[in-house]
């Protein structure tokens, strides 16, 4: 395996070559509409949740409670959210339910980041 191949591997999923190939197959026609996000080598976990509402549209509250449990965040989402806490001057009530999380996920990632945001 050369070494960008064991990069990605190590990064996790190619989540835009996953998605391509998920286009391709169920939705030729909206290909052109997710070319220049899918042709990135890393897609955000906003970019990740952009072409899922745009392929599969909003799901219900009860599908997404169930959903949300087995959510996980890598560090650069998590400070994401919080510059878009600071950046709008909000209280984590109104940040969890923007992003859709706990407000008590929201206090530890503050306690856990304050001094990297």
């Amino acid at each position: 395996m050369d070494k960008e191949a064991q990069k990605r591997r190590k990064l996790g999923p190619n989540y835009s070559q996953i998605y391509k190939d998920l286009i391709n197959q169920k939705y030729p026609e909206k290909a052109g509409e997710f070319k220049k996000i899918l042709d990135k080598q890393m897609l955000s976990f906003f970019e990740i949740q952009s072409i899922n509402q745009q392929l599969f549209g909003v799901k219900e509250k009860s599908k997404l409670f169930q959903e949300q449990r087995y959510r996980a965040y890598n560090k650069q989402t998590i400070r994401k959210i919080l510059a878009y806490k600071k950046e709008h001057q909000l209280n984590n009530t109104q940040v969890a339910n923007h992003f859709k999380l706990s407000r008590n996920t929201v206090a530890k990632w503050i306690k856990i980041f304050e001094d990297q945001v």
